[in-house]
């Protein structure tokens, strides 16, 4: 069986190969990519890759071996920068690359970026099509403005003038996207995914689509080390994305008044973009959003406890999780945030908005704390509630690890992928021997 993956990234393994910057995004799918390499023939697929290049790589087609294994690798070239915007070009990349591999199954990873829909329509066989559900970004623009005050969502900075890029612009190009999500979804008569939400909404866009339920695989290093009270830092938070509205970062310091009344050295540590910086790049630079945060930790004298540390590797991000107390997931909608998944690998207590499939990955009081997402108050009720109660931290880091074993097992996702391939191939010849 012949089977090309569409990525949205450069896979580190062909990155690593081509000198180029390895992405540290999706590493689940590097995960995968791993099993294949190490099952060889016996997983019955022969595999190629495409992926997102420069222009350098826009025809780029090379074959490599490993272990014995053969996988070949396409590049072609996409604007990721604007990925509201669809681009034509792609389809003609696309049919050079399937008219050479000559895919039995074609697996899309995602519906974010145009090449979803455009791989889709080159390849005009919903049979074949397969589309693995990352994010929901038609629900995501529904929610992004994260219940802002309407002055917030308004304002233009200097830099929001400038990229004509303030937040009803962001929403528009979500709702965009969304569009081409729905698109792509009506032209595939396959679907992976991993939750009661995103089951529920590809029936509704799709009700003929076959949806086959499959976990993801975590990056290698979170199936490594235990998280442990005793060497975490006391009322130490992480954050793992605050860069725009839907990820919900202002619900986290409108929560901190309570808790610094109970517990005066919290501290916040988030990971990517700092977008609240001082100085005369950080005011260019700072789009709206990020003057709101600046507001609030003004307000709420935060400025001192709130730490951004820029882009983190996987060890560093499995640092990060080992060191905090608590890990915060205060997004207004999710799928199966990956690092809710990883934090509770590793044992970390977490606490996450009640939304998306959230629900499908934390059982709330057993396995994390779950809160009504926007509401601060119960937010910082759960924080304090973890934080007074050492053995509620301990059983739900243990519990949370437990689950995620079950859920995240690469060798038991690996196998499902293959059976699910095969469903696919199988009722392809079947529709085939009907004609």
């Amino acid at each position: 069986m012949r089977v090309l993956w569409l990525c949205n990234i450069m896979l580190p393994a062909i990155a690593e190969k081509l000198g180029y910057e390895s992405s540290v995004k999706e590493g689940w799918i590097s995960g995968l990519l791993e099993r294949f390499v190490a099952n060889g023939d016996a997983s019955g697929v022969q595999l190629a890759v495409a992926f997102p290049g420069d222009e350098m790589l826009e025809r780029y087609h090379d074959v490599f071996v490993w272990k014995g294994t053969q996988v070949h690798f396409y590049g072609f070239n996409e604007n990721m920068n604007a990925p509201e915007q669809y681009q034509p070009a792609l389809e003609l990349r696309f049919e050079e690359i399937v008219n050479d591999f000559k895919p039995d199954v074609v697996h899309v990873f995602g519906t974010e970026y145009p090449h979803a829909l455009a791989m889709a329509r080159v390849v005009n066989n919903p049979d074949t099509m397969l589309i693995g559900m990352q994010g929901v970004i038609s629900r995501c623009a529904e929610e992004y403005y994260a219940n802002l005050p309407k002055s917030v969502v308004r304002h233009r900075t200097f830099r929001d003038m400038i990229k004509k890029d303030g937040i009803p612009e962001q929403q528009r190009k979500f709702k965009l996207r969304g569009k081409n999500e729905v698109r792509v979804l009506k032209l595939a008569g396959n679907v992976t995914g991993r939750t009661a939400f995103d089951k529920e909404y590809c029936a509704k866009v799709n009700p003929s689509a076959e949806y086959y339920f499959m976990n993801e695989t975590l990056r290698p290093c979170f199936y490594e080390g235990k998280w442990s009270l005793d060497t975490c830092k006391s009322h130490r938070i992480f954050f793992s994305q605050a860069d725009y509205p839907l990820k919900g970062f202002h619900f986290l310091l409108e929560a901190m008044p309570v808790v610094l009344e109970k517990y005066p050295d919290v501290e916040i540590v988030v990971a990517g973009n700092d977008i609240i910086r001082s100085g005369i790049m950080g005011i260019i630079k700072r789009p709206s959003y990020g003057k709101y945060l600046l507001t609030l930790s003004k307000n709420y004298n935060l400025c001192d406890k709130i730490r951004f540390l820029g882009r983190l590797s996987p060890e560093e991000m499995k640092r990060e999780y080992l060191m905090c107390n608590t890990y915060v997931c205060a997004s207004v909608l999710e799928n199966s945030p990956n690092s809710v998944g990883e934090a509770m690998l590793l044992g970390v207590p977490v606490v996450c908005a009640n939304v998306g499939g959230v629900p499908s990955m934390v059982e709330d009081g057993l396995e994390g704390l779950l809160f009504e997402k926007g509401n601060a108050k119960e937010l910082a009720e759960a924080l304090l509630k973890i934080w007074d109660d050492e053995t509620l931290a301990g059983r739900l880091g243990k519990n949370a690890a437990i689950r995620a074993r079950r859920t995240h097992d690469g060798d038991k996702n690996f196998n499902r992928l293959i059976e699910i391939y095969q469903a696919i191939e199988d009722k392809e010849n079947e529709n085939c021997n009907d004609q």
